[in-house]
């Protein structure tokens, strides 16, 4: 059982800068051809684009991880979903981020195949560095099942 006193436990933050190049290759490397990814000097990210925040983690943000405190079982992890929510357009080439993670919420459902699942929502909220003003969140739902896949 995991402790739901985490919920609302933060991790390290992530400094993360919006660049061109790279929403450019983001674009590319999904499809997408958009004249507003690929030609504006300084393009708006694509909406999926604050996924790539993970390469910018610092060991140091990593080993403060909302998800090593909860003691999940990684071989029983599945990604549940995700969502991104803007509190206005998607950041643009530029924009300096900082990212900090939290656990929103920890629950558990009866699964059909037997076995209790573990639900935890994940929250990353991203701030502008410069004003502070909250400009994007992500959410994400880990899905702890009750037996690895080998056991199952």
């Amino acid at each position: 059982m995991v402790d739901k006193s985490l919920i609302g436990s933060k991790g390290g933050s992530v400094e993360m800068a919006v660049e061109r190049g790279k929403i450019r290759e983001f674009a590319r490397a999904t499809k997408s051809s958009h004249p507003a990814y690929m030609e504006d000097r300084q393009p708006v990210s694509p909406p999926t684009f604050l996924t790539t925040s993970s390469f910018w983690t610092t060991a140091d943000a990593a080993a403060s991880s909302p998800i090593l405190k909860l003691g999940l079982d990684l071989r029983r992890i599945l990604h549940g979903e995700q969502e991104f929510v803007f509190h206005g357009e998607p950041p643009r080439a530029g924009t300096e981020l900082i990212g900090e993670t939290l656990v929103g919420d920890i629950y558990e459902k009866e699964g059909k195949r037997g076995g209790t699942m573990l639900f935890v929502k994940m929250v990353t909220e991203f701030k502008d560095a410069k004003t502070g003003e909250l400009v994007a969140e992500s959410r994400s739902t880990l899905i702890q099942t009750a037996k690895t896949p080998t056991e199952g």
